[in-house]
């Protein structure tokens, strides 16, 4: 796919030619028998439609002192065509509306007086490709979305109202047993800020190799390569491998579940830092009588707090916090141990969750103090919809990491027809 303009009138024709293209390729596509017309194949085809609605405040203290109040609508509409001879396709465009535009700060709307809510308003093609199957193996063209294992390295920030999605080439085997083999060239990131953000779309040359094996009882082992080359933000350019061991054993009772994980990285391409840094995790889960808990420890490494192990491609949110303080990871990196606790209460899920951060090294002031949140949620479901209440609770550390007391709530119903 060819690399997407950075103006708006230029995105925008790349997008409607990609999906020009689709069209015809599709509509060109010989029918396996002869009853079988266009407009057959086009009413055959899957279509979904995806509501979400969500009231998101913050309120940051001293020395910000800042607040942000959004009401936003994500309308998605989906299409999925049949498959014909292992060909197929889909379309999926998203519509993200806010009641009141300026009572926060969506990072384009000019409102920097009020918090940052990372979700503006716009209209975007969220996904446009074409696949084939055969042989055990998908190959999919265009705009995907890309989840890896727990989206740590590669995710799609489906929390947010404008999800993360990538424009390339991706191949999926499965014809070794018990093995899936996963690789995708990326041209472009299409990340949650929106098409009319200075930043919203990444130049790339980036390679992801995922390999998984599950044929071992104790645990599913992934070994990966994610190997960035960001034309527009040097920063980000980097080369990460990675292995990760994933389990969970039951009895009648009880359910013990495990994750390590261990990765090293180090500048690559245009990167002007000179640098290695390694992350590792290491989680232990219970489970009794339908309530889960969970300890973990998570560190991504500094290199003598010259830079740190970063995640460009990660879904953030869902780590160190649902508050999202350590969306850039500080030069001394980050250190964070955490405990779960969740359950069910009739129908509702409920999960608590504390994290104590550190840095790995001390900063130039001899301080390691990041912090430390508390998080909870409850979501049920009724019907058609999905109800449900977040909350975080960031308690700034030492004062010279210049981070700053922060509350953040959500409200969120979704409905899918």
């Amino acid at each position: 796919m060819k690399d997407i303009q950075k103006t708006t009138a230029g995105k925008t024709i790349a997008r409607w030619a990609s999906l020009t293209a689709l069209i015809a390729t599709l509509c060109s596509t010989q029918p396996l028998f002869a009853e079988e017309t266009i407009a057959d194949t086009i009413s055959a085809g899957d279509t979904k439609l995806n509501f979400r609605l969500r009231y998101e405040n913050v309120k940051q203290g001293a020395p910000a002192n800042s607040a942000g109040d959004a009401l936003t609508l994500r309308s998605r509409f989906t299409y999925t065509t049949v498959n014909i001879s292992g060909l197929n396709a889909q379309f999926e465009a998203d519509n993200v509306s806010a009641f009141d535009s300026e009572s926060y700060n969506s990072t384009i709307n000019g409102a920097t007086i009020n918090s940052v809510i990372a979700d503006p308003k716009g209209t975007e093609i969220n996904q446009i490709w074409l696949q084939y199957q055969n042989w055990n193996t998908k190959f999919k063209y265009g705009r995907q979305r890309i989840l890896l294992d727990n989206q740590r390295f590669v995710g799609g920030v489906g929390f947010r109202q404008n999800e993360q999605t990538y424009d390339g080439f991706s191949i999926t085997n499965r014809a070794l047993k018990d093995t899936a083999l996963f690789y995708a060239h990326i041209n472009n990131v299409n990340r949650i800020f929106g098409g009319y953000s200075a930043v919203g779309d990444h130049n790339s040359r980036t390679d992801l190799a995922n390999a998984k094996y599950t044929g071992w009882e104790a645990g599913i082992i992934t070994a990966y390569a994610y190997l960035i080359d960001n034309k527009d933000f040097a920063r980000f350019s980097t080369d990460t491998y990675g292995v990760r061991f994933s389990g969970r054993q039951k009895s009648d009772a009880l359910a013990f579940g495990y994750n390590l994980e261990f990765a090293t990285q180090q500048e690559s391409n245009n990167n002007t830092l000179a640098y290695s840094a390694n992350y590792f995790l290491i989680e232990g889960s219970l489970g009794i009588s339908g309530v889960k808990l969970a300890l973990g420890v998570e560190q991504l490494g500094s290199d003598n707090g010259v830079a740190s192990f970063i995640t460009p491609l990660a879904t953030l949110h869902k780590f160190q916090g649902w508050s999202d303080q350590f969306l850039a990871t500080p030069p001394e990196g980050v250190t964070d141990l955490y405990f779960t606790i969740g359950g069910k209460l009739g129908s509702a899920k409920l999960l608590l969750v504390l994290h104590q951060l550190k840095s790995c090294v001390d900063n130039a002031a001899g301080q390691d103090d990041l912090g430390n949140e508390v998080g909870f949620v409850a979501a049920t479901k009724i019907g058609h919809y999905d109800l449900s209440l977040k909350y975080a609770d960031y308690s700034s550390g030492d004062s010279s990491y210049t981070k700053v007391d922060t509350k953040k709530l959500w409200l969120t119903a979704t409905a899918n027809f």
